[in-house]
């Protein structure tokens, strides 16, 4: 059955991450101002790697099961990751959880459990900046993610496929993604395809559309497009899906349209959720 290769230090997986860096992502998600789509974004993904080296925290350290890759796209196409990790394409988990940015202090409002709110310190760890300047060039990236994919399967044929998570608030600028979309997506290890999963973010307060089966109520040509361009979701992640509260049939795709914030982090989690198959 594909999908289903234990993931061990002798045999990662990949999560690379395509960022949208245009202009367009400086405005705020529909309903949430005060914090632009970029910084919401960079959040999430930042949130998303604290918890991937967790779960690849044991006694000894952090173990090799991930290796990880943000390119951002926008004034220029290129891995996102900033100082010793600068022009890095893909980093192994370990390597990564020893080099953040920097570590912010974050204080999150709790629930006291007696009817008050409980303020809690949070160390934050930061990989990732927000940026918002440029156009979408997302067909260059999504080459470039092609290219560094052939690398990493090379490297270990038997992996579990690779996970491409492209997140932007718009149409690329470049020409029709479709084509090396496909190509990408045609890239496979002996476990399996390419997955590749799309995120159209919202500027408007509209209910996000996420994991669809069909193109029936996507009334958008953009977003019927990424629908197609999205990978079928494998049964483990439809089952994450389904204990949501998603529908995530057997014909649901890796694509969430008109999300805000909140859809993006269950978006990043649930397509993260082969993290679970560790040794």
């Amino acid at each position: 059955m594909p999908y289903a290769a234990e993931i061990s230090r002798a045999n990662p997986t990949c999560f690379l991450f395509l960022v949208d860096q245009s202009g367009s992502m400086a405005k705020p998600f529909g309903g949430q101002a005060g914090k632009s789509k970029a910084q919401g974004v960079a959040d999430a993904i930042n949130r998303l790697l604290q918890n991937l080296a967790i779960k690849c925290a044991k006694s000894e350290g952090i173990r090799d099961y991930f290796h990880v890759g943000v390119i951002g796209y926008g004034k220029q196409v290129a891995p996102a990751f900033g100082g010793t990790l600068a022009s890095r394409r893909l980093v192994p988990i370990r390597e990564l959880a020893d080099h953040p940015l920097r570590v912010e202090e974050r204080i999150r409002t709790l629930d006291d459990g007696a009817g008050g709110l409980l303020q809690q310190r949070l160390k934050f760890p930061v990989w990732l900046e927000p940026t918002a300047a440029g156009k979408t060039p997302m067909c260059q990236a999504l080459n470039l993610a092609r290219e560094i994919l052939q690398e990493f399967i090379g490297a270990f044929p038997g992996c579990y496929p690779p996970l491409v998570l492209n997140i932007s608030d718009g149409a690329a600028t470049d020409g029709s993604p479709e084509p090396v979309a496909g190509a990408l997506r045609a890239m496979a290890s002996r476990d399996g395809n390419v997955l590749l999963f799309n995120a159209h973010l919202s500027s408007q307060v509209m209910q996000a559309i996420e994991f669809p089966d069909s193109e029936e109520n996507l009334t958008e040509a953009y977003s019927r497009l990424l629908f197609r361009i999205s990978s079928p979701l494998p049964e483990k992640i439809r089952a994450a899906a389904r204990s949501e509260g998603m529908s995530a049939t057997e014909t649901a795709r890796g694509f969430v349209f008109n999300a805000d914030l909140v859809a993006v982090i269950r978006f990043l989690d649930l397509g993260t959720r082969v993290a679970q198959n560790l040794r």
